[in-house]
Order: structure tokens, then C-alpha cells, then sequence
């Protein structure tokens, strides 16, 4: 027979795993407090009463963060498992009788977003209307244990082995710039070139240099390159570049009715830039709910709305001697 553990003090202590998992892994009871939509209060006591419940002082409190003690870690692995038993529990019971529900939080770029992203999750949303969409746009990365986010849609090659990535799409990247730019500064035609344009930057708080990384005799050379115009929003960028104030690099999906309609030059185009993988990022869990993978599985079907189509031909979209 089972003895009370866990099962015998109901849902309290449920509760009480979750907050102490997530204070764990954001080292912060305000910040763990706020991705599980609880006030910093609610959430310290429930902190308190956990080690009360088992007797042993699981954080270090600190002026600055919190630090699992040595009974913190050995604790949080077993609570993972724990929370990762009850969900796999969940998860067996709606797929006998249920579809994927629940609040869905998704993260993308905003051009991706605004232009691709958001008229797939519409139709996912047909699909699944038990699925409450929070969409959540924007160039800037954001915490996303701290937001308590489901799916983040990027594109970059991931590094952070907290969270699961999965493979969408690759994005083919074009150097670009209007005609009149190029009449008037004249068209590079070598990488190295470059230094002496005006390129157009997406940056952001901390970087401290644009590096363009180009194909050059076959293999990836990366270059710093500069410029008078910088931002941090790509629809920023492809405004200037159409209005001849440089040369900017973006990914062919947005800018393709531009290089079709001649508005924009392809520049370079046998040293294109490297493509970027478009990948969908979640926490690492030893379950992943349903929504969150039909939501993925959804978005890996529809390459011909994500994948860029064959790039034209320099000779098809014009070029400037």
C-alpha cells in the first residue's frame, strides 16, 4: 500500500513542488512568483511551508539571489519527477478522451511573427479551438521560464540545453539595397567590398559589433561590417534599405516582393549570406503536453508557408553596373 507521501496531502503540496521547482530554476521568488501568476508573498509561503513540511532548509537566501543548499538539489530532482509522473498521468487521461487545451503562450520575432507566425496560429486555433492562443511578439529575447512560455519560435541557432529545439525550417538570408543607393555608391563585388558601404544594422543592447557572416570560394567567411544606421527592429531596416540609405541583410521572406518588383537589388548574390535555422523552443521536460507538440508538429507541416521558395536569379530580379 501507498503510504500519505505526496498523494495523502493533496494538492497543497503539489503546489508547494511547483513554486520550489520554479524558484530553483530562476534562482528568484519574484520572477518564479510572477511566471506562475502568484503574488511574491503567496509564493515565499508556500517556500515555507515546504520545509517546514519536510523538515530541512531547502534555499539560501541571499540579498541577491536564491541558492539551493545541498537537501535543495537532491530535493529538486525528486520533485521533477514527482510533477514530471503527474503530468505524464494528465497527459494518458486527455489522450483517451480529450484534445489538446489550456492556455497556449507563444514567443516569436515580430516581422516573423506578424507576417508568417500569426496566420498559422490562427489556423492551428481552428484546428484546436479548446487552445487559448497568448501570442507574444517581439526582436527582443525574453526570459522565457521567467514569462512562462510554451513555444518560442526563433531564428538562430540555439545553445541553451535548458530547452528542447526542434527543427522547423531553414531561412535563406539576402544582401539587398535599392537602386538608387547603388547608383549612387556603385554595387560591391566581392565581400571585402563591403567596408566601403553604408550598412543597414539590427542590433541590440549589448552587441557591440554587426558580423556578417558571407559564402566567399565556397566556405563562411564572417566579416564586421558598419554603418550610420542601426536598430532593432527589422521592418526599421527594410524601410531605409528601400529608401536608398544603404545595404541591409534579411532573411528572403521578407523582402521577396521587394527583389521581385525591382524595388530592391539582390547584392552579391554568389556570396550569400549563410541561411538561419527557424527552430521552436520549449522547456526541457521529460513531457512534452499535447499542445505544445501538436502546436510544433502543426507548424512542421507547413514548409511551403515557412521555407523560402527558390531565390530568383540575379539576372531575373535586375542588377546595377
Amino acid at each position: 500500500m501507498l503510504g500519505e507521501g505526496v498523494y495523502g496531502r493533496g494538492p497543497a503540496m503539489l503546489t508547494e513542488l511547483t513554486v520550489f521547482v520554479r524558484v530553483v530554476e530562476l534562482r528568484n521568488i519574484s520572477a518564479a512568483a510572477r511566471s506562475l501568476r502568484l503574488s511574491p508573498a503567496a509564493a515565499s509561503h508556500r517556500i515555507q511551508q515546504l520545509e517546514t513540511r519536510i523538515g530541512a532548509r531547502l534555499l539560501n537566501r541571499t540579498t541577491r539571489n536564491l541558492q539551493p543548499t545541498e537537501e535543495g538539489y537532491i530535493f529538486y530532482e525528486h520533485a521533477l519527477d514527482v510533477l514530471s509522473a503527474v503530468e505524464r498521468a494528465e497527459s494518458s487521461i486527455a489522450s483517451v478522451g480529450g484534445t489538446p487545451s489550456g492556455a497556449l503562450r507563444i514567443t516569436a520575432p515580430l516581422g516573423f511573427g506578424r507576417r508568417v507566425l500569426a496566420p498559422l496560429v490562427a489556423e492551428y486555433n481552428e484546428l484546436y479551438p479548446r487552445v487559448q492562443i497568448r501570442l507574444r511578439l517581439s526582436d527582443h529575447l525574453i526570459d522565457l521560464l521567467a514569462e512562462a512560455i510554451d513555444v518560442a519560435v526563433r531564428m538562430a541557432n540555439p545553445t541553451d540545453s535548458s530547452f528542447i529545439a526542434r527543427r522547423l525550417a531553414d531561412c535563406p538570408r539576402v544582401l539587398c539595397a535599392a537602386p538608387s543607393y547603388l547608383a549612387r555608391h556603385g554595387t560591391p563585388v566581392a565581400p571585402a567590398e563591403l567596408s566601403a558601404h553604408n550598412c543597414l544594422l539590427l542590433r541590440f543592447p549589448g552587441s557591440q559589433q554587426a558580423r556578417w557572416t558571407l559564402h566567399d570560394d565556397g566556405r563562411p567567411v564572417a566579416l564586421n561590417v558598419t554603418g550610420n544606421l542601426d536598430a532593432d527592429d527589422g521592418d526599421v531596416l527594410t524601410e531605409w534599405a528601400l529608401s536608398g540609405h544603404g545595404i541591409a541583410l534579411k532573411p528572403w521572406w521578407e523582402v521577396a516582393d521587394h527583389l521581385r518588383s525591382g524595388a530592391l537589388i539582390e547584392v552579391l548574390p554568389n556570396n550569400r549570406p549563410e541561411s538561419v535555422s527557424l527552430v521552436a523552443l520549449f522547456p526541457h521536460r521529460q513531457l512534452v503536453s499535447a499542445k505544445v507538440r501538436t502546436f510544433v508538429e502543426f507548424l512542421k507541416q507547413k514548409p511551403q508557408l515557412i521555407e523560402a521558395p527558390d531565390i530568383p536569379e540575379p539576372a531575373r530580379i535586375g542588377a546595377v553596373i
